[in-house]
């Protein structure tokens, strides 16, 4: 395929063929929040109305529907389940990294407070295993979402690790992402499968483009952190910075770089300061780290393509495929 993939052209195409899912999906999600606690509802639906793109919920049913579910059927419900995890992880990183901005607006912990974002996420968690319960009658879902879980928690525990760590290297960095970020892109996708009662090979195949698509996601998005803007992508340029991540740019140019490079690029991971900023990403600039994040981002997602070889052919299938070449490029 040639030319750049738009999140405009992904998402039209993929909203005109689950139409009926995203819609049902939407719905759920809000009727499922309910609580006679004000405060709970208040929170969590700031969240979600927030700008979400609910790429969790729609990569599992796009990968449900490639592989024979019926629109409206089980993958609607796991949707909301896994929207519902996604978000209690945001609200619980927030409070962590203290950005302010979540989405283009302001984060929820500095609105309602850090108490309250960490308790509403942890509602929002046991709303989740709620529905597993009522929903999902495939004791495999089950055993993929709960070890998710478990991994997203570690992966978030590793990042803390490596907080203004300046020996953080790319190995570590890539297995912090798979864990808290591309570990739910992979459950998402193999529990479409598990529903779509797809065999052992077509459940394996859906888990592997989940997991590089959530790769290639997470790179890109680290990337932004340095080449985007803020009106464009909805959180502050130098986030990652203030806060002292060692992201792959960082990491690059502080492998790569002259000593005098290297030497500012560490100070400022080990101070977490915005303030010289713009010497950071002149070094990262001059040193190809975005280019050389790109290229990883890209790679990442060759690999997702490639996994959807052993799905159907549909136009499920290529959504997918562009939705994986739209992660990536977007580092671009």
């Amino acid at each position: 395929m040639i030319g750049a993939v738009t999140r405009i052209d992904v998402f039209r195409e993929a909203l005109r063929l689950i139409g009926k899912d995203w819609n049902l999906l939407n719905r759920l999600l809000y009727e499922h929040l309910r609580s006679d606690v004000p405060l709970v509802g208040r929170v969590a639906q700031y969240l979600l109305n927030s700008g979400g793109k609910r790429l969790r919920p729609m990569l599992l049913m796009l990968v449900a529907r490639a592989l024979g579910c019926a629109p409206g059927g089980p993958q609607v419900r796991a949707g909301v389940i896994v929207e519902y995890i996604h978000s209690a992880t945001l609200l619980h990183d927030d409070v962590v990294d203290e950005p302010e901005l979540r989405r283009g607006q302001t984060a929820a912990n500095i609105l309602h407070g850090s108490a309250a974002s960490v308790l509403v996420g942890d509602f929002l968690y046991s709303r989740a295993f709620e529905l597993i319960v009522e929903t999902l009658k495939t004791n495999r879902a089950v055993e993929v979402l709960a070890a998710t879980t478990n991994r997203l928690a570690e992966g978030e525990v590793l990042q803390l690790m490596n907080l203004k760590q300046v020996a953080v290297t790319e190995s570590q960095y890539l297995e912090v992402i798979r864990r808290k970020t591309a570990s739910l892109f992979k459950a998402c996708a193999q529990i479409g499968a598990i529903l779509a009662e797809a065999d052992p090979a077509l459940e394996q195949a859906a888990a592997a483009y989940g997991l590089e698509l959530g790769m290639a996601y997470q790179i890109a998005d680290d990337t932004l952190d340095y080449s985007g803007g803020e009106a464009a992508f909805g959180k502050n340029v130098g986030t990652d910075l203030r806060e002292g991540k060692p992201t792959l740019p960082l990491i690059h140019a502080m492998r790569v770089g002259s000593p005098s490079q290297q030497a500012a690029l560490r100070k400022a991971v080990r101070s977490g300061s915005l303030e010289n900023l713009p010497q950071v990403k002149e070094a990262i600039e001059s040193t190809g780290a975005l280019q050389y994040a790109a290229m990883r981002a890209g790679e990442a997602a060759g690999r997702a393509v490639d996994a959807l070889a052993g799905l159907p052919e549909s136009k499920f299938r290529d959504v997918l495929e562009s939705l994986a070449r739209f992660s990536a490029e977007r580092a671009i």
